[in-house]
């Protein structure tokens, strides 16, 4: 075999085992359905949950005419990387999550993989989602099988090369999932810790005001400190040292301006899409709103 034939073949070679090894490390990782526990559902926290977690600002509908108050999806959210359109959330048979079992859900919230195997982009936040309980996630999931269905069909992503970059979402997770939550702190109060977790978890506050690393990845170090806007739109400020910049005058000022917003003057809180946010944050309960300011006023 001549010289060139030798190097080309071998080139082939080496080309055919790289795409091996990366369709290897990129394949999605499942949860086995007989993994979920036994769970008697509590609507009324996952509804809770639904709001802590602003599901209906990022699935709201693309149709001005359709129900604002279910999030039945559509509506385009630009990243730099591309536009994505989050998916419908109502129990749909056909374009929802009517046919969805709750390991399919668990799959989703906690390794953002689809029902058919696939990864979802990181735009879902999936990051934060894993750090929630198993309980939470089954109460959220039958929280949103009670709603009406509502038919809205998918629309892909407009993402470059979206098969290959969907794949190689699954090295992405290989480096994302080493990160770990926050330490837990016992001599807390019971408050503070409630308010840690809703804001790590369900809260997904990290996600838009946490900075990344080239890998798009949070740095773990400067956890809320601000970072880029997910849109591309400038900067999302930070949510340490709120209290020492004066934004706000304690834990209670902060309460009220999650439940009330613009509507009691705070218009610093109703920028950059917070204000769809803050909207969302006050229909929590009291308690719970208390503990989230408790908790970001300690951060320094």
């Amino acid at each position: 075999m001549p010289r060139g034939a030798r190097l080309g073949a071998a080139s082939l070679g080496v080309a055919a085992l790289g795409a091996g090894v990366f369709w290897l490390a990129s394949a999605p990782d499942r949860l086995p359905p007989a993994d979920l526990p036994p769970h008697h559902a509590d609507l009324a926290n996952g509804r809770v949950l639904f709001f802590a977690g602003s599901c209906l600002y990022c699935h709201r509908p693309a149709d001005p005419r359709a129900d604002r108050e279910l999030p039945s999806g559509g509506a385009a959210f630009a990243t730099p990387l591309g536009t994505f359109y989050p998916q419908n959330l109502t129990p749909d048979p056909q374009t929802g999550l009517g046919r969805w079992s709750a390991a399919d859900f668990l799959n989703a919230m906690t390794r953002g993989v689809s029902p058919r195997g696939r990864h979802y982009f990181p735009a879902f936040p999936y990051a934060s989602f894993r750090f929630m309980r198993t309980e939470d996630l089954l109460d959220l999931y039958a929280y949103l099988m009670s709603l009406r269905p509502v038919r809205s069909p998918e629309r892909p992503a407009t993402v470059p090369l979206l098969p290959l970059a969907r794949r190689g979402v699954g090295l992405w997770k290989r480096l994302a999932f080493r990160q770990v939550p926050p330490a837990a702190q016992p001599t807390r109060s019971a408050a503070w810790q409630r308010g840690a977790y809703l804001v790590t978890a369900p809260g997904h506050c990290g996600e838009c005001h946490t900075p990344r690393n080239l890998l798009m990845i949070p740095i773990a170090s400067r956890a809320l400190a601000g970072g880029a806007h997910p849109a591309g739109e400038g900067r999302v400020p930070g949510l340490r040292g709120l209290l020492a910049r004066h934004r706000y005058r304690d834990a209670a000022d902060l309460a009220s301006a999650l439940e009330f917003g613009e509507t009691y003057g705070y218009d610093k809180i109703s920028s950059g899409g917070m204000g769809q946010i803050q909207s969302n944050l006050a229909r929590l309960p009291e308690s719970d709103l208390q503990a989230i300011a408790e908790y970001l006023v300690s951060l320094q």
